[in-house]
């Protein structure tokens, strides 16, 4: 993979772990109340369009290729983004 491309996709990486970090803060304040059925489906739905929106990502910028080292940037990112 050339260098600018697997930079590219760090910080995709990186900055989607942060914005994963704000959704996930949404969602829990969205889903406080409720019944859990209806819990059980937004959280559903949410996962599969988090995972598929970072898939997309990934697709647009190198062909879909998945590295390890870009699921540790999303938990940094997100580490990054709790603090």
């Amino acid at each position: 993979m050339i260098l600018r491309i697997q930079i590219y996709s760090l910080l995709f990486s990186f900055f989607y772990g942060i914005f994963v970090f704000f959704l996930l803060e949404l969602n829990y304040k969205l889903l406080y109340t409720g019944k859990m059925l209806y819990k059980i489906i937004i959280s559903f739905l949410f996962v599969m369009f988090i995972s598929l929106l970072y898939f997309y990502g990934l697709l647009k910028i190198n062909n879909g290729i998945i590295h390890i080292y870009f699921f540790l940037m999303i938990g940094i990112g997100y580490l990054v983004g709790n603090i």
